[in-house]
């Protein structure tokens, strides 16, 4: 097989393992020559003969969310590159199904994990020594202490989207998705704090009433939160506010569901911004302006680190931060 994909057997084997990177056009040849002699890999043989599984898990909150079905579809897609087959995991922000992971992992019925725990204090990651842990690696942010972290960076993010609806006149921004009552999570404060320091720049005085915490980050959730903040604004003849961000493009929808059904038109008489940029935003009416990053290069930097944790246990931590943009639609209006 190496010879005739012209490598070296190691080569060939780096490709059908998956956890040492190849190059796009020598795992081309390999696969090319893996094909013509019809090789089917004995999972079992290779268990033994290394103690790895070639499975890998992904765990995530809430596997109905747009944001986790498109994240997901790019760590299946990348991870079959490897040669790795993944299991995807629901873990409901509940810690106990990330120890029932690790548990699998211990008995090497998976390689590694890919968890996106709300707060690392809560995760089985905070309870155990890092020497007792299997391969892991965190999506989403946490605070890091000694774990390959994969993480756009909300706050920043945030603040430039709060002063993006400054900057375009807008005063009483509500937000969707603060942290507050049994609601928390390391996401949602960083979020929060960049939207806090945007106002504080701009000489603006925050709102309590202004910071709408949902049960969990849905559209429903976020249109029952905005509803009671209209019925208040209505039945106590106080002013709506003129913009709303939402701390995910999922909650936008259902912001902007409810302002339709009000009628009231958004950007005209409230603005609305998100965060994610998922396949729908762009679609939304109006379109919705947000943040965008790129999920396909989440998915595949958290899987070269894991794949280098997975060589190298001893390999020192690694905080990767991934780029985001403000994508500029059509719902937030000029108030100046």
């Amino acid at each position: 097989m190496a010879k005739l994909a012209g490598v070296s057997p190691k080569t060939v084997s780096n490709v059908i393992n998956g956890v040492v990177p190849v190059r796009a056009e020598t795992r081309e040849r390999v696969e090319s020559a893996l094909a013509q002699l019809d090789y089917v890999p004995n999972m079992s043989a290779r268990g033994l003969r290394n103690g790895r599984s070639g499975n890998i898990a992904l765990a995530l909150p809430d596997l109905s969310t747009a944001y986790s079905a498109e994240l997901a579809r790019h760590f299946v897609e990348l991870a079959h590159e490897r040669g790795w087959a993944i299991q995807l995991e629901q873990s409901g922000n509940d810690p106990r199904r990330e120890v029932e992971l690790v548990s699998r992992a211990r008995t090497h019925l998976v390689d590694g994990l890919v968890l996106n725990p709300t707060l690392l204090s809560m995760s089985v990651v905070a309870d155990h020594d890092e020497s007792e842990l299997p391969p892991i690696v965190v999506i989403g942010e946490v605070e890091p202490d000694g774990i390959d972290q994969v993480h756009v960076d909300s706050e920043l993010a945030a603040r430039q989207m709060t002063e993006h609806l400054i900057a375009t006149g807008h005063r009483r921004i509500a937000i969707v998705g603060g942290s507050g009552g049994r609601f928390r999570s390391a996401t949602s404060l960083l979020r929060q704090r960049g939207y806090s320091a945007a106002l504080s720049a701009a000489g603006l005085a925050e709102e309590p009433e202004l910071n709408l915490v949902p049960t969990a980050w849905t559209p429903a959730a976020a249109a029952s939160e905005l509803t009671a903040l209209l019925d208040t604004c209505e039945r106590d003849g106080r002013a709506l506010p003129d913009a709303v961000f939402c701390f995910t493009d999922s909650m936008a929808l259902g912001v902007l569901h409810v302002l339709a059904g009000r009628g009231i038109r958004v950007p005209d008489e409230i603005s609305v911004v998100g965060f994610d940029d998922i396949d729908e935003a762009s679609f939304a009416i109006p379109a919705l302006t947000t943040v965008r990053f790129d999920k396909r290069a989440i998915a595949d930097a958290a899987l070269s680190a894991l794949a280098r944790r997975i060589g190298d246990a001893d390999a020192p931590a690694s905080d990767i931060v991934i780029a985001h943009e403000i994508v500029h639609r059509d719902s937030v209006a000029r108030r100046l």
